[in-house]
């Protein structure tokens, strides 16, 4: 595709929820672009993103009343899907429907994690976005966290150059569970923590063994292992507090999620060596909020990356009394004692830079370094992981009928409990 040859590059968000938010922080470090419009599943959650982005000053977005009107706008040039899991086929078909039908003119869709909640309906994404001839974004910020990206240049070039490449990659993302209700249910969501989070560390932990600017196919995954349990939220009183909070439509003691999830998947490099990922996700970790750690090791070398432990730290002592908030990390869980801050979480985890680097191909005119593709595989490596854990057996990949699988935890068939 040949250069946008547009100067600025007006987005339209789909969603205004949390992801949304922290997607119109991130522009304040974004040149060229601007957030020209907002449209959700409610108007009170749309009219709040639209009026965050002008606070910010990073765009007069509008709100408008559906997709397809947000296509037609000459003032949209892309659009960023940040909406819940169970609307991403929805919203691809009304952008590729508009534009069929004629109306509207776009250069490209981003999509925010999980492409799909099945490798069905992440196929069916990409098959959509090539067939209106867009250029397609993956929305996987922790793969543009700075520490992240530094620190696999520095190990890459100055310790696997001279001593071998790595062979083993960490990646764990831990917090006390989701805000909104709908990331609880297993249908909406697609699965439980296992969906919601091992989406960013599988794919963190192939890219950092991936050789700098080597394509994706230079590593191949052959088997997959995992399990997944409810550790803390099929208790009684963690039960009943869900139950409450998804007003009786979540019954976590008959229909839970999991909670608690690994995976170990083995690859194999151009020249047959092996590379191993282990991840590690939940929802039931208390701590100061949520943590990413991630670590690298290779023949001579090791790196370790901790979200906790890289800003400043206050100490509250218990006579410092005051509302309940995350003001200092995302899924904060204490308001006392001694708490790490995460200075600017868009930066940190990664946000700016994701979609700095997804405006700049857009106005040159190429894809992304992460696309729909990779959003697919992303999703099959998952489903594969759920296969494994059904089966308590190592799944070699890929799996025959991948396509056709649905975890047992998001038909409403998985209770652990009972098993």
């Amino acid at each position: 595709m040949s250069p946008s040859r547009k100067e600025r590059l007006g987005i339209g968000v789909v969603g205004g929820g949390f992801v949304a938010g922290f997607h119109i922080r991130s522009f304040e470090a974004v040149r060229n672009a601007d957030i020209r419009g907002v449209v959700s599943r409610t108007t009170e959650t749309a009219t709040n993103a639209a009026a965050l982005a002008k606070e910010l000053r990073v765009g007069d977005a509008k709100v408008f009343d559906s997709v397809a009107e947000m296509v037609t706008d000459p003032d949209i040039d892309a659009i960023w899907i940040c909406s819940p899991n169970f609307t991403h086929v929805e919203v691809m078909e009304e952008i590729v429907d508009t534009l069929e039908s004629g109306q509207g003119e776009l250069i490209g869709v981003c999509c925010e994690k999980p492409l799909g909640r099945n490798v069905a309906e992440a196929r069916r994404m990409a098959k959509l976005v090539k067939s209106a001839g867009l250029l397609d974004g993956y929305l996987e910020n922790q793969l543009f966290t700075p520490s992240v990206v530094r620190g696999k240049e520095i190990v890459w070039a100055r310790a696997a150059a001279l001593t071998g490449p790595p062979y083993l990659a960490r990646a764990a993302e831990e917090h006390s569970g989701p805000h909104m209700p709908w990331f609880w249910e297993g249908r909406l969501q697609g699965g439980g923590v296992l969906n919601d989070m091992m989406c960013h560390s599988v794919e963190v932990a192939r890219y950092l063994l991936t050789e700098p600017h080597a394509p994706r196919e230079s590593l191949t995954p052959v088997k997959v292992t995992a399990y997944t349990s409810c550790l803390k939220w099929q208790q009684p009183d963690y039960a009943q507090i869900l139950a409450e909070k998804g007003d009786g439509s979540l019954d976590y003691a008959n229909r839970p999620a999991e909670d608690f999830a690994r995976s170990l998947i083995e690859y194999r490099d151009s020249q047959g060596g092996r590379r191993i990922i282990e991840t590690t996700t939940s929802w039931c970790f208390v701590g100061a909020g949520l943590r990413l750690t991630m670590e690298l090791l290779g023949p001579e070398y090791s790196m370790s990356i901790n979200s906790l432990d890289m800003g400043p730290k206050v100490f509250f002592s218990r006579h410092v009394k005051g509302d309940t908030g995350e003001d200092l990390v995302e899924k904060q869980n204490a308001e006392t004692g001694v708490m790490p801050i995460v200075a600017s979480e868009a930066a940190e985890y990664g946000y700016e830079g994701e979609n700095r680097h997804m405006v700049g191909c857009f106005l040159d005119g190429k894809r992304p370094a992460e696309t729909f593709d990779d959003g697919v595989n992303v999703t099959e490596l998952l489903m594969t992981a759920y296969m494994s854990a059904e089966r308590e057996e190592t799944i070699m990949f890929p799996p025959p009928n991948l396509e056709t699988f649905v975890p047992a935890v998001a038909r409403g068939k998985w209770n652990p409990a009972k098993g």
